[in-house]
């Protein structure tokens, strides 16, 4: 039987809440995942919680309790511990309001470029400098749409690491931090691997050469960008094969990043059909 907690001090909650600092997500290796749709898509990949959470008083959906029935059944035949939690103190946990009375805790994902599999010709996107996981979340959303091969997020070696299992990208991501496959490394690992695997590095930077619409994309290609506030980092700009810019006739200086990335990922979609 679940465990009742009805407790804001009770021990186990404030070790959820301190995942919701960056460090100790580090040292534990374990993030938080809440909803429906983002706990079912991590079901699909094959993540199995560490533990998991219920408010019965807030299981507002069919999906919601369908999921709630799974979680039980999981952890009757002793997969993981499950805990039966009041409102007060699934809101002391969640990160959002709306999350559908459900959380787990889950292990961080792999992240080793040499996991990504690569369909010919290879189709990735590149970020470097993701700052806010709002951006990032997104970005994943519309690369899930894309089809790509897989998300890569690079890191500039003067930067620091881009907090990839962040919940708030999970959240901003509905989840298809589940469905992309995803990587993370320095920034010249990640080239030294594309280059590796000659794949065709097009970087988006207010000095491309060329607009992104009048390069081809049908080739194997990373198509990489990075923070409105940075841009990309040199290394990108020496490694690229291309350097493509947005046209922008208006006053602004820059483009959201996740936007821009759609719009890169999406001329490649519209090169090579979509991928279904």
């Amino acid at each position: 039987m679940p465990v009742q907690i009805s407790s804001l001090r009770n021990d186990r909650i404030k070790q959820v809440v301190k995942l919701a600092n960056r460090r100790y997500r580090d040292a534990v290796q374990l993030t938080v995942v809440e909803g429906v749709s983002e706990i079912g898509r991590a079901w699909q990949r094959g993540i199995e919680p560490n533990e998991a959470y219920i408010c019965p008083a807030l299981l507002d959906t069919e999906q919601a309790l369908a999921v709630a029935a799974q979680l039980r059944a999981d952890h009757a035949n002793g997969r993981f511990p499950l805990f039966e939690v009041t409102p007060d103190v699934f809101a002391k946990m969640a990160y959002r309001g709306q999350s559908g009375g459900l959380l787990v805790i889950i292990p961080y994902l792999p992240l080793a470029l040499s996991g990504l599999r690569l369909r010919q010709p290879p189709f990735l996107a590149v970020v470097e400098g993701a700052e806010k996981p709002g951006n990032l979340g997104a970005i994943l959303r519309t690369a899930d749409a894309a089809g790509v091969d897989g998300v890569i997020v690079a890191q500039s070696e003067d930067g620091p690491g881009t907090d990839l299992h962040n919940p708030n990208v999970i959240r901003a991501s509905l989840g298809t931090l589940f469905t992309v496959p995803v990587a993370a490394a320095r920034t010249p690992q990640v080239i030294a691997w594309l280059q590796a695997q000659h794949i065709r590095i097009v970087a988006a930077t207010p000095m491309g050469q060329r607009p992104y619409t009048a390069v081809d994309m049908t080739q194997a290609t990373a198509i990489v960008s990075g923070s409105e506030a940075h841009g990309l980092s040199q290394d990108w700009l020496t490694a690229a094969q291309e350097q493509v810019v947005i046209p922008m006739v208006g006053q602004a200086d820059s483009l959201n990043l996740a936007t821009a990335t759609a719009l890169l990922l999406y001329e490649a979609v519209r090169q090579r059909g979509p991928r279904f």
